[in-house]
């Protein structure tokens, strides 16, 4: 099994910038890619962002030069800069981890961590 921990949510106000990371334990050895979900309270689970095992990223439009994904794969985390915050990002960060190089269909998930964005 794979444990993911995030951190670094809370409350921050429009044009802000946060940090979260995402700490895998367990059996990190199957994983490939990871990424960063977020559902907005009445919205379905949305991907934001993802880097798979060659480091090669991806992002959904709405984040496109904001957030950058990065991976340090001798501390086994992952983590999503966001800068230039805006109120409609406020949602449940979720870090995700998959078995292929795809993270479209997660193997694994967090707890989620709560991002505010206040105007």
């Amino acid at each position: 099994q794979v444990q993911l921990v995030e951190s670094g949510g809370g409350l921050v106000q429009a044009g802000g910038s946060l940090r979260l990371s995402c700490a895998a334990s367990g059996s990190i050895f199957r994983i490939l890619a990871m990424g960063w979900y977020r559902q907005a309270p009445g919205k379905q689970r949305e991907l934001v962002a993802s880097i798979n095992s060659f480091f090669t990223t991806n992002y959904a439009d709405i984040v496109k030069g904001r957030f950058t994904i990065s991976r340090d794969n001798s501390k086994n985390t992952v983590f999503l800069q966001m800068n230039s915050l805006k109120p409609e990002d406020t949602a449940v960060y979720y870090c995700a981890a998959g078995r292929s190089e795809r993270i479209t269909a997660p193997d694994y998930w967090g707890q989620g961590t709560q991002v505010t964005v206040s105007l």
